[in-house]
């Protein structure tokens, strides 16, 4: 049987790789990506909220929860992604193929968003750079903090940002 602090430590760099990556696609997505402009579109305002709305400036600190939940999504898996050669690539594929592409549903950018979706083509890939974007960081932090979860530093980066993320979603919040 697997030690409990083990699985501690794995639900723990899966949540903290996800939120922190998941933040810095979310600033690079409203800041080059220019969401705020975009999500005052006609077509995605229809069913997107404006990035300034109070549940979206509180979406960094909740995605903690998402954490959660990918890290018992991949439970049965981690010691294909995490020990076998290049597990880290393979989950960086299945999650471009599973959440971008192939959705279960015609979600912008998935296959069936371009068949069965009336949003043009130009929107249908706007989301694929930040995609991609929280990908590469979501294996790479999971990659660092593989490597290095001997180094005391790492966890002590991890919940310093962790923290330093969850202050400013909930600041953010309590001003909008």
């Amino acid at each position: 049987m697997e030690k409990k602090s083990n699985v501690v430590k794995y639900f723990w760099q899966i949540m903290y790789a996800h939120t922190i990556a998941y933040f810095i696609a979310g600033i690079f997505a409203v800041v080059v990506m220019n969401y705020r402009e975009l999500y005052a579109t006609e077509i995605i305002s229809s069913f997107m909220l404006p990035v300034d709305t109070p549940i979206v400036a509180l979406g960094p600190f909740l995605q903690i929860f998402r954490g959660i939940i990918i890290a018992l999504i991949l439970l049965p898996l981690r010691k294909i992604f995490f020990e076998e050669k290049y597990g880290l690539l393979k989950l960086g594929l299945i999650i471009i193929g599973l959440s971008l592409l192939s959705t279960i549903g015609p979600t912008i950018g998935s296959f069936d968003g371009y068949l069965y979706t009336k949003i043009p083509y130009m929107y249908q890939i706007l989301g694929y750079p930040e995609a991609i974007i929280y990908v590469a960081l979501f294996v790479g932090i999971l990659g660092l903090s593989i490597k290095y979860a001997h180094k005391k530093i790492i966890t002590i980066l991890s919940i310093l940002i962790m923290l330093l993320i969850c202050l400013m979603s909930i600041i953010g919040y309590a001003m909008a």
